[in-house]
């Protein structure tokens, strides 16, 4: 039996790039199917827990695909802005209690999520090293974002601007790094945590300056009256949120008319979150409610059709593939009558020949379902990663 798999393995071995083509063409037809129902499978697991997680979702009027993915996985676009008041409208209902959400900002590639405290709690996010936010200007970063800033507790991350070319005026701004999330598998990993009144300064609708009561500003002031001190341009605005200066940061305009990106509302039991959901089912409501797990079921629906025609397409396409490979084996038994001859003169057995033949198969397909499997196990572990990613990235698009 050696000497059968000795000569079927230098034949295969001689004839390298044949071997490769057969071994790559069996691989893929045997890893496709597998790889797209494990990283299906696992990716819609995954996706579908933490929209459960979420009870119910509300943000300004639109698409309820953009206003789930960009809330729960800080991807995509900003959406659109509801009025902070919606907030407060919620938590005074007695019905549920609301967590804001502020999105659109980044430090590098790593998206700033302005919240609550109330959001650690809900997520059942730990501090793995330093503490939560206390005050403003505090960052707590997600595990994976961590990594990826090379920051820890003591730190200071700065924020990006929005654009390339920001003509809001609006500047960086540096956070404190003052704790890291102990690592949970899911899109927290790679957030940067500040309060809401840190995101919103960072948009610019808040800032703080120096003082231009104090004389060593008057470079910077045009006139002073009675009632008002007017400054130039060169006014310096603080680019960082300290004790020393958290005085001096204010906001411009009614709070209540500020922008939220979304406000995850957690009802106290079911009634309470029917009742909560049916005050705005209004036609004309100015907000968009919407239960993120109905969403994410209309979009694996969705995907999951469309799994259906593909494996349909693979199969088709696997008999095709595997009927050619059986026409190369043909073609190349006859190629090889001279060699099957020559082996059968110096003493070899039909049987023998056979059995060399059908060595050289089996090796072939030893080595793809080895391939296949090596390939399926790198799915296991990346393929949901990938698989969610090219989904967000889509939708963003």
């Amino acid at each position: 039996m050696k000497g059968v798999l000795f000569l079927a393995w230098r034949y295969l071995a001689f004839n390298r790039w044949k071997t490769a083509i057969l071994v790559t063409a069996i691989t893929v037809i045997v890893f496709l199917p597998l790889a797209l129902e494990l990283v299906l499978e696992r990716s819609s697991e995954q996706l579908r827990a933490r929209a459960e997680a979420t009870p119910l979702l509300f943000g300004a009027p639109g698409s309820p695909l953009e206003l789930a993915l960009n809330s729960l996985y800080f991807s995509g676009e900003s959406p659109a802005t509801l009025k902070f008041s919606t907030a407060g409208e919620i938590g005074d209902s007695g019905l549920a209690t609301p967590i804001p959400l502020h999105l659109g900002f980044k430090v590098g590639s790593q998206p700033v999520v302005g919240t609550s405290p109330d959001y650690f709690a809900f997520r059942e996010l730990a501090v793995a090293d330093g503490r939560l936010l206390a005050i403003s200007g505090e960052t707590v970063l997600g595990a994976a974002a961590a990594a990826a800033l090379g920051a820890g507790p003591g730190d200071s991350v700065v924020t990006a601007p929005e654009t390339v070319f920001d003509v809001t005026g609006t500047y960086p701004i540096r956070l404190r790094v003052v704790g890291v999330l102990a690592p949970t598998g899911t899109p927290d990993d790679e957030a940067v945590f500040v309060d809401v009144r840190t995101a919103w300064i960072i948009g610019g609708i808040g800032h703080g300056h120096e003082d231009l009561a104090d004389p060593q500003a008057s470079g910077t002031v045009l006139r002073r009256d009675d009632a008002n001190i007017v400054a130039n341009a060169a006014v310096v605005q603080y680019r960082e949120i300290t004790p020393d200066n958290m005085a001096d940061f204010h906001f411009h305009g009614a709070t209540d008319a500020f922008p939220l990106s979304a406000v995850i509302a957690v009802p106290d039991d079911d009634k309470s979150g029917v009742l909560l959901e049916g005050r705005y089912q209004s036609a004309d409501s100015p907000v968009l409610v919407v239960r993120p797990a109905d969403v994410m079921d209309e979009l694996l629906a969705t995907v999951f059709t469309v799994r259906q025609y593909v494996l349909a397409a693979v199969v088709l396409v696997g008999i095709a593939t595997l009927a050619t490979i059986a026409l190369v084996f043909m073609l190349s038994i006859r190629l090889r009558r001279a060699e099957i001859r020559t082996m059968t003169r110096i003493g070899a057995a039909p049987g023998r020949v056979a059995a060399i033949l059908g060595a050289e198969i089996m090796l072939v397909l030893i080595a793809s379902l080895l391939l296949a499997g090596l390939l399926t196990a790198l799915a296991a572990a990346w393929g949901d990663e990938l698989f969610r990613w090219l989904l967000l990235a889509r939708e963003s698009r």
